[in-house]
């Protein structure tokens, strides 16, 4: 350092160590950590004129240069184009091909909107998914709308070339769309197998019409549960006398009791199964309240378990198909065949209720189940776990041996691998199994001349081959990846590191695999989107444009990822009450009376909660 630096340096001690660090602020670095916590926090622009704000950074730094929020605004869209040329350069650079999946949602203010998805896998083999557009969607939301739309936004980010599979909804205008796309991405002969595997159907939706389906005749029981748990709900002092219930069963009381929205029956399952867990505590606090009769009997809590157990399959499925951090695609065979087993075994039951609840859902589960897509068949394959023998299982169980069904699968499976093999630029046949040239390398520098009896017994040997050896030369990686036998289910294998390890093996496969593994298998991720920026842009729905809620969304997604989704949707809802509770104290403290009600994130009435612990 020269003599000058010296001055611009403080000593700092960290855990015992002397080091220097220059003390001389920088403006640009402020600007950027400040607009990153605007992003990440979800702050409001006029957060940067807060006066309390404003005296705490001058403390800190006396030569700090305070902005405004419009240029707050300015560097949210300055950062917004940095990390849209980063992701770009990444998306066009990835090795896979890219999945999409998308959704449309209309905010408070009847804006319409449109979240775009990429879901690829990166030259390391992991699974990456991005938010690309965060748009404005005018009206009309049809297929052609819809169709250019989309396709408007992939070729804004250059990867029109590089789609493989959109994952959508079963909205009656997202099959037309799908077939404008596949008609656009021909003409630029974009498609594998002529997009065969192009449009793959939410399973969480498939699997949401299902249940629902089965479950219009909601069994008496079901109602006892719902009303056992609005009346314990339904006071802070019945909500005391569950727990002491809960205490004197010797149950733990911090797992939660569930209200169900009758709409969704995935929260009607997490109400049944809470229930059943304080089963002994509800018929407790039938004995020590008089006020309380809708206790169910012993009859009808043995049906709630049935029907609980019921919906568990359905309830594991979905879970693993709403994944968007591991493969989907793989697991959706042996996924679906349970539920085909477990509503097999409901309509041979000797109970009319169950028999009655899965015979009506069988019907919906053929009609789906017949309409399968190729590529969520194919995919199974490329788990080492089930390979093309569990396919054979479930097809032999579904419609016999040697069924036309399985054939088609297997025909698409080889055309699509060996479509792959063509436009790839290693050879089809396996590289191990090459047999090379006919001439003979001599490290040494062997004499060219032989004698005649030596040279006719190599020669004779150069054309000598087992027959094993022969057969497996002429297999193609395909074959024998499917000749290998399959992997134990108990060995936790993670299917991506698999194939990682396999690439150099099976060079054409692995690309495939790539792809199809990449595939999601639901909507959730897209859907996922709106649960993060709902909230902006009901914070701002009267200040901010368009662009600017797409920059924040966006911009969110590529910088800091969803990890905490769960956490932050959680939050969203206490800070809502606790903003309504409020409001509401406010107006009558000062003598305002209104006929209205706390709803919670469901829409449902929670009443007025007046207790001085929630206040």
């Amino acid at each position: 350092m020269t003599t000058k630096d010296i001055g611009q340096y403080l000593i700092t001690s960290n855990k015992g160590a002397l080091a220097t660090r220059n003390a001389q602020f920088s403006q640009d670095k402020f600007r950027e950590l400040l607009v990153h916590a605007i992003v990440r926090h979800e702050l409001p622009f006029s957060f940067v004129e807060h006066e309390g704000i404003k005296n705490v950074l001058t403390y800190l730094e006396p030569q700090i240069k305070h902005i405004t929020r419009n240029t707050a605004k300015s560097d949210v869209k300055k950062l917004h184009a940095k990390e849209v040329n980063r992701l770009g350069s990444e998306l066009r650079g990835c090795p896979s091909r890219i999945c999409l999946t998308s959704d449309a949602w209309t905010s408070i203010v009847t804006d319409g909107y449109l979240s775009l998805t990429a879901h690829f896998i990166d030259s390391n083999w992991l699974l990456q998914k991005k938010i690309l557009n965060f748009s404005y969607m005018p009206p009309p939301h049809n297929g052609v709308a819809l169709a250019e739309k989309i396709y408007s936004l992939t070729s804004s980010w250059g990867i029109e070339r590089k789609l493989f599979a959109i994952t959508l909804d079963n909205a009656s205008a997202n099959d037309s769309c799908v077939a404008i796309l596949k008609n656009q991405l021909k003409l630029k002969n974009s498609l594998i197998c002529d997009g065969m595997l192009f449009h793959v159907r939410c399973c969480a939706h498939i699997l949401n019409l299902i249940v629902q389906d089965g479950l219009k005749e909601i069994d008496k029981s079901v109602e006892l549960i719902r009303e056992c748990v609005k009346y314990v709900k339904g006071s802070q002092t019945r909500k005391l006398r569950f727990t002491e219930c809960v205490t004197q069963t010797s149950l733990d009381s911090k797992k939660a009791l569930v209200q169900d929205v009758p709409t969704r029956w995935n929260s009607t399952y997490r109400m049944l199964s809470s229930a059943l867990y304080y089963r002994l505590a509800f018929c407790h606090l039938q004995l020590s309240d008089s006020n309380f009769r809708s206790c169910p009997s012993l009859e009808e809590w043995g049906r709630v378990e049935k029907i609980c157990s019921f919906l568990q399959v359905f309830y594991e499925a979905t879970n693993a198909f709403s994944g968007s951090k591991y493969p989907t695609s793989n697991l959706y065979f042996p996924q679906v065949f349970k539920i085909q087993l477990k509503l097999s075994e409901e309509c041979n039951s000797s109970d009319d209720f169950m028999k009655r609840i899965a015979s009506q859902m069988f019907v919906k589960f053929n009609k789906y189940w017949s309409e399968f897509n190729l590529l969520l068949a194919i995919a199974v394959v490329f788990d080492p776990q089930y390979k093309f023998q569990f396919i054979e299982f479930c097809y032999n169980k579904l419609y016999g041996p040697g069924s036309n069904e399985l054939v088609k699968v297997r025909s698409a499976f080889f055309d699509v691998y060996n479509e792959y093999v063509k436009i790839s630029n290693t050879p089809g046949a396996s590289s191990s199994c090459s047999r090379g040239s006919n001439e003979v390398y001599s490290p040494h520098g062997a004499k060219e001349q032989e004698d005649n009896q030596s040279f006719d017994i190599l020669e004779e040997f150069d054309q000598f081959d087992t027959f094993e050896f022969a057969c497996s030369a002429q297999k193609n990686q395909l074959e024998l990846y499917l000749d290998e036998p399959r992997a134990k289910r108990s060995s936790h294998i993670i299917v991506l590191d698999y194939w990682k390890a396999q690439q150099f093996r099976f060079p054409d496969l692995s690309k495939l695999a790539r792809d199809i593994l990449c595939v999601p298998v639901s909507t959730v991720a897209s859907e996922s989107a709106f649960s993060l920026g709902g909230r902006i842009l009901d914070q701002f729905r009267s200040s901010l444009s368009p662009q600017i809620v797409e920059a924040l969304v966006c911009t969110k997604d590529w910088l800091f990822g969803d990890k905490s989704e769960v956490a932050m949707n959680v939050l969203a809802v206490i800070k809502a009450v606790r903003l309504q509770l409020e409001v509401a104290w406010r107006m009558q403290k000062f003598g305002i009376i209104m006929n209205a009600a706390v709803v919670n994130d469901e829409g449902r009435s929670i009443g007025w909660p007046w207790s001085t612990t929630l206040l």
